[in-house]
């Protein structure tokens, strides 16, 4: 499991059968204190996640492993969405503040 970011979304509108009803999101892995890596995958949305928001991708035969996807075409995929992320005692990350800071913009 890798954390990562949602950075946007990817639209196709010719796709496999067995990805329809499911969201292309456009992610950016990022290191353990939340810095930017530069690295970037399509990954398949199975929890409702939005753009912005530190999610947690499975990659390779992980991202087939749920009941759900065992017969969809990913090699990337969001499983969860990070509430908190806290590293040797000290709060890196909380999504409650992450909020409040975008509507302030």
């Amino acid at each position: 499991m890798e954390l990562a970011r949602v950075e946007g979304h990817v639209v196709a509108t010719a796709k496999s059968n067995r990805l329809e009803g499911y969201k292309l999101l456009l992610v950016q892995l990022l290191e353990p204190d939340l810095r930017e890596s530069g690295k970037y995958f399509v990954a398949l949305d199975t929890v409702g996640a939005g753009e912005g928001e530190v999610v947690i991708i499975v990659r390779g035969s992980s991202a087939r492993q749920s009941e759900k996807l065992s017969n969809v075409p990913t090699d990337t995929s969001i499983v969860a969405i990070v509430d908190s992320l806290v590293m040797n005692g000290k709060t890196l990350f909380k999504k409650h503040h992450q909020e409040t800071r975008e509507k302030a913009k």
